[in-house]
């Protein structure tokens, strides 16, 4: 039986990589997005070029109604959800920091963090009540190097992978397990069993 991963901006990118990635590795994917002629595409390509089962959902994750809806809303045989991998994400807004628009950070905002909060908190109580599962939360890089141009995103970037890096807490039975890494998380997620 294949394992199921869920890909958040599974539509281009590195979500569509996963993707691909992933069905090569032997998992059946729920693909997201908000563009549904993109996740039929790769919903095809997957089925036809890795014989992978896919379900397609377009919803938009700033919208928490939404998330909800779609995961409450999962045939049974696609709920039990091995991987999520929150990847959504996005950087709008070129200009300096005196000039910046609102209306960006806010989008980048809802999108990269809010957007991360309520996919995880939709599906982390699927995984507790199988007793497995792993998140797997994607971020750039750019909050680790000075950026003149993108301040707002940098900070919050930052302050994105620092949180994971320290609060993300798997709960096995009555033994902790401590985030390890992205790395290590990857290559757990990617390998069949």
């Amino acid at each position: 039986m294949r394992k199921i991963a869920l890909i958040t901006g599974a539509t281009s990118g590195i979500g569509r990589a996963t993707a691909i990635a992933l069905a090569d590795a032997g998992y059946n994917l729920i693909l997201t997005g908000r563009r549904a002629d993109r996740l039929e595409e790769l919903k095809a390509l997957v089925g036809i070029t890795y014989k992978a089962d896919a379900l397609a959902l377009c919803f938009d994750i700033r919208r928490q109604e939404e998330v909800e809806n779609a995961i409450n809303g999962l045939p049974a045989a696609w709920r039990n959800i091995d991987v999520l991998v929150n990847n959504a994400g996005l950087a709008v807004g070129l200009n300096p920091i005196q000039e910046g628009e609102t209306d960006d950070w806010e989008r980048m905002i809802d999108t990269n963090i809010k957007g991360l909060l309520y996919m995880s908190r939709a599906v982390a109580p699927i995984m507790c009540e199988r007793g497995k599962g792993h998140i797997v939360n994607l971020c750039s890089t750019a909050g680790q190097r000075q950026c003149v141009l993108r301040h707002k995103a940098c900070r919050r970037r930052h302050k994105q992978r620092h949180a994971h890096r320290h609060a993300e807490i798997w709960h096995q039975g009555d033994q902790h397990l401590p985030w390890c890494g992205r790395d290590r998380i990857l290559d757990c997620a990617f390998q069949r069993r």
